[in-house]
């Protein structure tokens, strides 16, 4: 079976190194485990979030953010983050650099488009990326998910590529939720869709044994 590795949206902005973006708890914390993840897989692929200062969602205040918006393809306020060229625009120490990767994608550049799942640049799934006819032009089967935030934008993805036919894993040892409350419905929406939940890399192995 062909594997690849997903590390989605794994930004300094998506952690406590960021402190006034979208600091989610241990973000900071998943590299290890990212890296353990690449190694079960034939290939490695990444997402960003890279977004412009003068996005229409951008708000000054987190008491302000998870507010409706009118916009086709943005859908929520947000404070600012992870804006192109700054700190919370890159990844996690530890990580690989861009370019040593089999295929990156860059999501959420448009101001008005603030897209969650790596695999289309719009909220409705008809501008694709290139990330799905990649993974199917290196004939991959099962894709191992991880990244930030889990309830966001690893969930948003998971389910995409499930939508697309490949075996998802996602492994919540790779990851971390915004909240406790929307990690749990965000399991329970993922495996509605077909996609599989694993505690950590022990877990995984078994996993993988048992598709062998």
């Amino acid at each position: 079976m062909r594997i690849a590795s997903f590390d989605i949206d794994a930004q300094k902005g998506f952690t406590p190194l960021c402190p006034k973006e979208l600091p989610v708890a241990g973000g900071d914390q998943i590299v290890t485990t990212l890296n353990e993840m690449a190694k079960r897989a034939t290939i490695r692929v990444g997402s960003k979030d890279a977004h412009t200062p003068k996005a229409v969602w951008i708000v000054d205040k987190p008491d302000a953010m998870l507010q409706p918006l009118s916009y086709p393809n943005a859908d929520l306020t947000w404070v600012a983050h992870c804006i192109a060229g700054t700190k919370g625009f890159e990844l996690l120490d530890g990580l690989p650099a861009v370019n040593d990767y089999d295929f990156f994608v860059w999501k959420g550049i448009e101001p008005d488009m603030h897209p969650y799942g790596a695999c289309y640049h719009d909220l409705n799934g008809k501008l694709s990326t290139g990330i799905i006819e990649f993974l199917k032009q290196k004939n991959i089967q099962c894709v191992l998910v991880g990244g930030l935030a889990l309830d966001y934008c690893v969930k948003n993805t998971a389910i995409q590529l499930a939508k697309a036919g490949f075996q998802v894993i996602v492994l919540l040892e790779a990851t971390r939720a915004i909240a406790e409350s929307t990690k749990q419905s965000s399991i329970f929406e993922m495996q509605q869709s077909g996609v599989v939940i694993c505690n950590d890399i022990a877990a995984l192995d078994q996993l993988l044994i048992g598709d062998k």
